[in-house]
């Protein structure tokens, strides 16, 4: 009877170091997340934690090593289903970890930033991943450079904090190579505007791709926006048929929300997609299979994005003079019927 597992709520330190046949000293270290024990032993315990019910004393850890085990999470819009799957992501990471996710909602306002970064300072979180714009990240550099935090899809490569991406010139590139292939020379660029770091780099690789292919970026045609939601991309669409005879043949959008919004859009002004105007997003959100007509766009890896960011906070966490390098993600071009 020696694998009897007493009740949950005297399940033991002692008791999942038997059943996982390591020492108790080896589940402290995996519990408390050190990077010295081997990934198997490691796998071990965990199941063993799992499959005999023991639960961590927090408080009682926490007054042993001053960590909350809190990760924050800081996200500049919680409407954008972009951020959910990067969100979902770092909590599978930090939940196997022994760690908890506070989601943040910064509106990116550089002072809600501030804020939350306070409880880095009070110790009352062990560390944070920034989804905010480049340019906030930026303004909290010098005040938080010392604090342990990852910057994800938005970063400042001279900012040496750890962040994790994707190339976004090639992205846009590799679409406007598409359209340039399918045809298209007239293609639009319906943008959110510069403050987002991914917004400059997919505007310079739309201009780059048309220029390599002789084709002048028509003024009329490159669209900034304040928002990416629906209804944005809607009055983009119009404002892109308004041109009549001078529109465009198809519309590169930087987000799927924009584009489905400038799908509805088109239709509303008496344009079919692809047929009249071809139209390619950017995410690959799970909506974007599933609207009318599918939409084309390019993959983003949302959730490794995320899990790539648990794991570089937390080599971070685990030695805070570790080198924790930047990390490119590959993306995808996903084609379907919208282009």
């Amino acid at each position: 009877m020696s694998d009897t597992v007493r009740p949950r709520e005297e399940v033991s330190i002692a008791d999942v170091a038997r059943r996982a046949g390591v020492s108790v000293a080896t589940v402290s270290r995996v519990l408390n997340s050190h990077s010295n024990v081997r990934e198997a032993t490691r796998e071990k315990v965990r199941e063993a934690v799992a499959e005999s019910g023991y639960r961590v004393n927090e408080l009682a850890r926490n007054l042993r090593t001053a960590e909350s085990r809190l990760l924050l999470t800081m996200v500049p819009d919680f409407g954008n289903p972009f951020y959910a799957a990067i969100v979902r992501g770092i909590d599978t990471v930090a939940r196997q970890n022994g760690y908890f996710m506070l989601l943040c909602d910064t509106g990116a306002d550089p002072l809600r930033e501030r804020s939350y970064f306070d409880l880095l300072r009070g110790r009352r979180a062990d560390g944070a991943i920034c989804l905010d714009p480049a340019a906030v990240q930026k303004a909290l550099v010098e005040q938080a450079s010392t604090l342990p935090w990852v910057a994800c899809c938005e970063f400042d490569p001279a900012a040496h904090v750890p962040y994790v991406g994707i190339d976004n010139h090639l992205a846009a590139g590799d679409v406007v190579r598409y359209l340039l292939e399918k045809g298209h020379e007239r293609i639009a660029l319906i943008n959110s505007g510069e403050g987002y770091l991914y917004g400059r780099q997919r505007l310079a690789g739309y201009r780059d791709a048309l220029e390599a292919a002789g084709i002048a970026a028509h003024p009329a045609w490159q669209v900034e926006l304040d928002s990416l939601d629906y209804d944005a991309g809607e009055r983009a669409a119009r404002q892109l048929a308004s041109l009549g005879r001078d529109r465009p043949t198809a519309i590169f959008a930087v987000s799927d929300t924009l584009a489905i919004g400038v799908m509805n859009g088109l239709r509303g002004a008496g344009l079919r997609v692809p047929d009249d105007v071809a139209v390619v997003g950017f995410d690959d959100i799970a909506v974007a299979a599933h609207a009318a007509p599918p939409l084309t766009t390019v993959a983003q890896p949302m959730r490794a994005l995320g899990e790539t960011a648990a794991n570089l906070l937390l080599k971070r966490l685990r030695d805070p003079h570790a080198d924790v390098p930047g990390v490119l993600l590959p993306h995808r071009l996903i084609q379907r019927r919208s282009a």
